[in-house]
């Protein structure tokens, strides 16, 4: 097995730079089918889907490598070197922002600039820091994903989008919920929303754009601005879109920030 087999790697587009786009929680590479064509012409883009998602060979999962971010993580440096990416772009959606930081932080070399949107370094409220959740809130959260996958997943997926007016975007993400193993879902659940990487932002040396949607359930603006205080030298860019898909809801307003900014 390669590990261009192990996360399904698509690559597309010509250009002397690369663009990475990664995918978020219960999702697969092609919640970027909106965004990434448009980057073809300039870039060369790589999708992948992480280990226990999408088409990526799921006999790789290990319990132990994936119960934090940083085995996540190390398959992005994994990738970006047998790819042999120098000064890249990462394009990392909700989990698959900090994802891309630690990654960034290990091997800089890799990636010169970092595209994360709806970043969340901490889901949970800490002293004098909002995440958004208490931590009630998020074991049962959790609790409730253990005891129904498919139950939580069609209550959780129009939440996370928003847009109650398109219908069908929440029936996409509660599809892709559905579709990921409920074992391997739970775990990536519970390595995403206990994680605690806030320390880790001031150690990224990357150009840092940080895309912020409106009534954003997940990553509310507060934890933009957090993100954006902590990395040096970064970029905020506050989109007219809400929920927490905008590369699903409103592609567009993505390509336009990160075309001004790549």
């Amino acid at each position: 097995m390669t590990i261009l087999q192990r996360n399904n790697i698509s690559i597309d587009g010509s250009g002397e730079r690369t663009i990475v786009f990664a995918h978020g929680f219960g999702c697969d590479q092609n919640m970027w089918r909106f965004v990434e064509p448009s980057f073809r012409g300039q870039f060369r883009t790589v999708l992948f889907d992480h280990v226990g998602a999408g088409r990526s060979d799921h006999s790789a999962y290990n319990p132990r490598k994936y119960a934090t971010l940083g085995g996540y993580a190390a398959d992005v440096v994994e990738i970006g070197r047998e790819l042999g990416l120098k000064d890249a772009v990462f394009v990392g959606h909700s989990v698959s922002a900090m994802i891309g930081a630690l990654a960034q932080i290990e091997a800089p070399e890799l990636f010169s600039d970092l595209v994360m949107v709806g970043p969340s370094p901490r889901y949970i409220d800490d002293a004098d820091y909002t995440g958004g959740f208490s931590e009630a809130q998020i074991e049962e959260l959790l609790a409730s994903l253990a005891d129904n996958h498919m139950g939580w997943s069609a209550a959780m997926a129009p939440a996370i989008m928003g847009n109650l007016e398109k219908p069908e975007l929440s029936e996409e993400l509660t599809n892709s919920f559905c579709r990921t193993d409920p074992e391997i879902a739970k775990q990536f659940a519970r390595a995403t929303f206990t994680s605690d990487n806030r320390a880790d932002l001031r150690n990224v040396t990357a150009r840092t754009l940080i895309l912020q949607c409106r009534d954003d359930i997940i990553a509310a603006e507060e934890v933009g601005e957090y993100v954006h205080r902590e990395v040096a030298g970064s970029q905020i860019v506050y989109l007219d879109a809400s929920g927490h898909c905008p590369n699903l809801s409103a592609p567009q307003e993505v390509i336009n920030a990160m075309d001004a900014f790549v």
